[in-house]
């Protein structure tokens, strides 16, 4: 007998609870396993059985409706499956990867991304998402620092909390909708030497005011699900972590949602020597509260029995499934388990979402560097020399987690500057090199210099050198991409570098030898016409730095809201030895590349009457900070106005600057206005020695900014 259709009215405690009651302790079991297609195991059978409860990576809409109707119409009860996915930056139609979009510093537009995505990824038959995530990234070698916001706790916070809202708010015609899975928890992104999947070991102060906030604004938000992480966690591995999972996730926040392991995590216990087979994996995990086993080959083979010899308690089973079954009834699954087909190619490629696309790219590219207003690129500009290996690359313009996208529907960036250079200008294209071989042409990259008025200059990285187990141990451009910029830079000609990449890269000598640089990232399916768009002055550059870029590896980490230390740079030094000393290296700056909060624009901003409004505040109290911004420039342009403070004396030590708040904010030229803000002292709060939060009487230190090295700087105090 199948369960009663839903209607709106039922409670799904309801629903849930009549559906547990009727499960044999397989079927409890099948809830709790998640299968892709590579599993060496009958999964249509297995279907049939009850057996499984969610697939992953199926992306092929017309098996997604053949394995559905398997479990719906041929099981038992005929409970639907889950279909898991990651859509990380975009479904088919592919947006800039995630860094990249938080380098827009707009969280309305990341939430309309996310409902964007979610439509296109849904309508094929997508109905969880495992994105997206948020895990702190202060080591650009890490290869998935692509898919986070980069290196600050507040920032990666409000990007949290609009990625949970996008995907979660969007439900289809039938009121269909998709999970989000926040990951990776926890501390994923503090991984030894920048190496996916390495250890993690950081004291729980770090972990607490640091790693942890990300997550606990996704749960704040309403996240529905959380993906346990690879790493270990001071020895403990997250998946089999009750500090992380239990403690803190169920207790301290409230988390009522699904947990699930990333990909076979459970498993690789025994790798981690946290257990010694696959039985003892499953113990481990489902006692530490581990919901789903996402192909670990653990619960589907072990969990019975150890229900059955009685090491778990078949409680801790009937509340997994409870979430689980809760989870699917509130996504509409058991009314309506089928995607139409017949709809599916109305969804993708959708103009208005291409449109989007484009908007996107635009708004998430960097200025770094505008020497003499080389750009934007002006009619006096008639031969065009686009040299460099990104010049007529397609697929590398996605960037990585890009499944579904198709090169052949990305246009090449040569393709899209022929197309919207004004009438009478020339383009002459010489990539010059491959991305990462060992070819170099300097014969057609001088020869293509010469014929040029300006040169546009594509380098950076392939798709595939970024995201999971990509990490890299040299960030200066691959191949011989370097040998390309001292060629072109000695031609003489105006040279406009423009960067595409996964992760901010130690390149100071492309910043030395270009006088204009852009940021480009790796932009998605839209990326070439959105750097046409700057390029030409279509569009105003604005978007800023979520991750320093280092001057140099040994730098890393290098990130802006560092400890002070007893011996800091800025000082006279401590005299030891007869000799000065302080917390710098002998053969590299302390300062990085580009900080954190950085970018330029077309036009510039004076900062000025900066005005502590309440330079004493109590501990409930509110602080207020003002001033005058002013487009100085002869374009109307935005900008992206921070908040920063400084704790100046605590019971532990405190960063240099933490941002706690930022505006984007638009000014014509000429046009001054008074940016404000208001600023709770709870946000002012830390840990004691002892752990527990406190806010500190004492004096702060505040500045308004336009990035984390500069800035007007206030103070103010708590009584």
């Amino acid at each position: 007998m199948k369960p009663t259709i839903v209607n709106s009215a039922q409670k799904k405690t309801e629903f849930c609870s009549a559906l547990l009651q009727r499960m044999t302790l397989d079927e409890k079991v099948g809830q709790m396993v998640q299968s892709d297609l590579t599993w060496k195991q009958d999964l249509q059978q297995l279907l049939r059985e009850g057996r499984i409860g969610s697939l992953l990576s199926v992306r092929d809409p017309l098996l997604i409706n053949k394995y559905q109707h398997i479990a719906v119409d041929e099981s038992r009860l005929g409970i639907p499956v889950l279909v898991g996915n990651d859509i990380i930056h975009g479904y088919r139609s592919i947006f800039p990867i995630p860094l990249a979009l938080a380098s827009s510093w707009d969280t309305q537009l990341i939430e309309t991304v996310a409902r964007a995505s979610i439509a296109e990824a849904l309508a094929a038959g997508t109905t969880w998402n495992f994105a997206p995530m948020v895990d702190i990234s202060r080591d650009p070698r890490w290869g998935r620092i692509a898919e986070s916001a980069g290196e600050d706790p507040y920032l990666n916070s409000q990007m949290a909390r609009a990625w949970v809202e996008g995907y979660e708010g969007f439900s289809d015609a039938d009121g269909r909708r998709v999970a989000a899975c926040v990951k990776h928890y926890a501390a994923y992104g503090g991984a030894e030497a920048g190496k996916d999947y390495n250890t993690v070991d950081m004291s729980e102060r770090r972990l607490r005011e640091e790693y942890l906030p990300p997550y606990h604004a996704a749960v704040q938000a309403g996240v529905k699900t959380l993906m346990t992480s690879f790493n270990d966690l001071n020895g403990l591995p997250a998946t089999a972590n009750p500090f992380l999972l239990k403690q803190i996730l169920r207790q301290e926040w409230g988390f009522d949602g699904v947990i699930i392991s990333d990909y076979d995590s459970i498993g690789e216990l025994i790798q981690h020597g946290f257990a010694r087979d696959h039985k003892e994996a499953a113990l481990r995990s489902v006692l530490a509260g581990v919901d789903i086993d996402m192909m670990g080959n653990a619960y589907h083979f072990h969990l019975a029995e150890l229900v059955r010899e009685g090491s778990v308690p078949e409680s801790i089973l009937d509340e997994s499934v409870m979430r689980i079954l809760g989870l699917k009834f509130e996504l509409g699954l058991f009314e309506h388990p089928y995607l139409k087909e017949e709809a599916i190619s109305g969804a993708l490629m959708q103009p208005a979402t291409l449109s989007l696309a484009e908007k996107a790219a635009t708004e998430s590219m960097v200025l770094l560097k505008n020497e003499a207003q080389l750009l934007p690129l002006t009619a006096s500009a008639k031969k065009i020399a686009l040299i460099g290996p990104l010049a007529e690359e397609r697929a590398s313009l996605m960037g990585c987690w890009s499944f579904n996208g198709r090169p052949a529907e990305v246009e090449t960036l040569q393709e899209a500057l022929q197309r919207n250079l004004p009438t009478g200008s020339q383009l002459i294209t010489a990539p010059g090199c491959t991305i990462d071989g060992n070819d170099l042409d300097l014969a057609a990259v001088t020869s293509a210099a010469n014929q040029a008025d300006v040169i546009v200059l594509a380098i950076g990285e392939r798709e595939t050198m970024s995201g999971e187990a990509h990490s890299r141990a040299h960030l200066n451009l691959p191949g011989r991409q370097l040998e390309l910029v001292r060629a072109v830079a000695a031609s003489g000609k105006p040279v406009v570098g423009i960067l595409f990449c996964g992760r901010p890269l130690a390149v100071p000598e492309l910043v030395e030898s270009v006088p204009a640089l852009l940021l480009a990232w790796h932009g998605g399916t839209r990326a070439a016409q959105g750097v046409c768009e700057v390029l030409l002055g279509k569009v105003n550059p604005a978007g800023k730095l979520t991750a320093t870029f280092p001057r140099s590896e040994g730098q890393i980490p290098v990130y802006y809201a560092h400890k002070r230390t007893g011996r800091p740079v800025e000082s006279v030094g401590t005299i030891q030895f007869n000799e000065a000393h302080r917390s710098a290296y002998l053969d590299e700056k302390n300062e990085p590349l580009f900080p954190f909060g950085y970018g330029l624009s077309y036009t510039q901003f004076a900062y000025s009457d900066l005005q502590v409004e309440t330079p004493r505040i109590t501990a409930g109290g509110m602080l207020k900070v003002s001033a005058q911004i002013e487009n100085t420039g002869s374009l109307t342009s935005r900008e992206i106005v921070q908040l920063y403070i400084r704790d100046c004396v605590g019971v532990v030590t405190r960063p240099v600057k933490e941002l706690k708040g930022f505006q984007k904010i638009e000014l014509k030229p000429g046009e001054k206005r008074r940016v404000v803000f208001e600023l709770p002292a709870s946000s002012l709060a830390f840990l004691d020695a002892e752990l527990h939060s406190i806010i500190e009487p004492g004096e702060f230190e505040v500045w308004i900014a336009p990035n984390s090295r500069d800035g007007l700087k206030g103070e103010f105090s708590v009584i």
